[in-house]
């Protein structure tokens, strides 16, 4: 089996046996590869300023704001805590 190794000098990868030194250049510098998929949670894409945009409706008796998000099938009510530090965010 043959396994990634540095060639310092030279600068370029090598794939080499441990058990008998054979060498061998490698045809692409990449050794892996890690791909990463996210999917964004609904509540993750609300931006943790949107309490403080004056243009939202607010209450007076309650220290949250709501914003919707229409969809082609649905509309759906957010509400942010405008409270200092605090952030919560949840739907309907």
């Amino acid at each position: 089996m043959l396994y990634p190794k540095e060639d310092k000098e030279n600068q370029i990868l090598l794939y080499t046996c441990c058990n008998c030194n054979y060498q061998q250049e490698a045809d692409n510098s990449c050794i892996y590869v890690n791909k990463i998929t996210h999917k964004a949670d609904e509540l993750t894409q609300i931006i943790a300023d949107v309490s403080q945009d004056p243009m939202l409706p607010r209450t007076e008796d309650h220290l949250w704001t709501f914003f919707t998000y229409l969809k082609p099938d649905a509309m759906r009510l957010y509400y942010v805590c405008t409270a200092p530090y605090c952030g919560h965010r949840w739907t309907e």
